[in-house]
């Protein structure tokens, strides 16, 4: 007599999937398997799970990656989506398969200890070491998760998923962190000479509106307002405006960023006038991905030893690493020196503040621009920017 098979599997690409109606729950899901015989088995045990839980109130067990997949679905349309789902992929491997009761430090420390000192993914991707920033923003999407699973989501029973958050330690960033390095006059002026045209032009933007990467490579012409009492106009950034991978980012304060031109910040504008109907720095016909690339880091090292040159001695290590980030900090530094009140600073960068307001009145515009120019290398009052340093050898 042929043995009676299990209704509620079918077969797709190979695979046996569940649908299954019990009691008026739906059960749909892989088995992970292509034999119809283990198919079966994990069918059997899904419905003596849900028999536990339904007749004796017995707590479903959750793993790590069932709170991982509800996480990406609620928050797929976050702006940091992707990369939340790139950390959690990260995590995978080493936490896959645990029960959510199961997280803490002692099963997370194989995925820091291997992300310290790099790894190599199953497809073979090498991970190159990370730094303990990198790692406590992987061990932050892991609180948030547990706390979701503790304080939001609930089974059958309108249980919570967990109990308790453990406390998770977190890297010190002192360690590994690398400082902000603001630029001298001096070096701004070897590095740009070393950039190639189409980053010269973004990076001369960049440090004297203290736009962010994302800002500068996206900025579009339909986002110029003009202000036709002062002769001028500004750009302004909507704050959901598409960052570089994919195209879900946006302002960080998540507020449209106001940009005043200064008189250098101008010339650069004015001078991309016309090359593209949509990018104000295209590349190819589209918006550069990003401008920290190879010919960033080569411009930086042959600026190094151009420095090396020029001045007899070994340039600071912040200079022969300087990153794109650094002319933001480097606007901002230059603010503060020239004496540009902290109001106005948050406003020029962009920063966020219950005194600062998007809407601006044609006094206040000419107010910030006249305090934007006093950084601007056509100002000949313009402050020498010191800045005290340790040496590092």
């Amino acid at each position: 007599m042929a043995r009676k098979t299990i209704s509620g599997l079918y077969q797709r690409n190979g695979i046996w999937h569940i649908d299954k109606v019990i009691n008026g729950t739906r059960f749909r899901e892989s088995t992970g398997s292509d034999s119809r015989e283990e198919a079966e088995r994990y069918l059997i045990y899904r419905l003596e799970q849900h028999r536990q839980t339904s007749v004796y109130g017995v707590r479903t067990v959750r793993t790590w990656r069932d709170a991982a997949t509800r996480f990406l679905i609620d928050f797929k349309d976050q702006p940091s989506a992707w990369l939340t789902a790139t950390y959690l992929e990260q995590l995978d491997p080493f936490i896959g398969n645990l029960p959510l009761t199961h997280i803490d430090d002692d099963s997370l420390r194989p995925y820091v200890q291997s992300r310290k000192q790099g790894y190599i993914l199953p497809n073979g991707r090498k991970m190159k070491p990370a730094s303990n920033r990198t790692i406590n923003i992987a061990l932050q999407r892991v609180v948030r998760v547990l706390n979701m699973c503790c304080r939001k989501w609930r089974d059958e029973q309108r249980r919570p998923w967990l109990d308790t958050v453990p406390l998770i330690a977190m890297m010190d960033e002192k360690k590994t962190g690398r400082e902000p390095y603001p630029l001298s006059w001096d070096e701004q002026r070897i590095l740009f000479m070393e950039l190639p045209d189409h980053l010269h032009k973004m990076a001369l933007l960049k440090v004297n509106v203290g736009c962010r990467e994302q800002e500068v490579c996206k900025l579009r012409w339909d986002w110029e307002v003009a202000v036709p009492e002062l002769g001028t106009s500004v750009l302004i950034i909507p704050h959901d405006f598409g960052g570089r991978d994919p195209e879900k980012s946006g302002v960080k304060n998540r507020e449209d960023r106001v940009i005043i031109l200064n008189d250098v910040a101008r010339s650069v504008i004015e001078g991309q006038r016309g090359i593209d109907q949509t990018f104000v720095f295209p590349h190819k016909g589209h918006a550069l991905r990003r401008m920290n690339e190879t010919a960033w880091r080569s411009a930086r090292e042959r600026a190094a030893r151009k420095w090396k040159e020029e001045y007899g001695t070994e340039p600071n290590k912040g200079f022969a690493n300087v990153r794109v980030h650094d002319l933001k900090h480097t606007f901002g530094r230059r603010l503060k020196a020239a004496g540009v009140s902290l109001e106005d600073r948050q406003a020029l960068l962009g920063h966020k503040s219950s005194s600062v307001t998007s809407h601006y009145s044609g006094n206040e515009l000419a107010s910030l621009i006249k305090e934007a120019n006093k950084v601007s290398t056509l100002n000949n009052s313009t402050p020498v920017l010191t800045v005290l340093r340790r040496r590092i050898a």
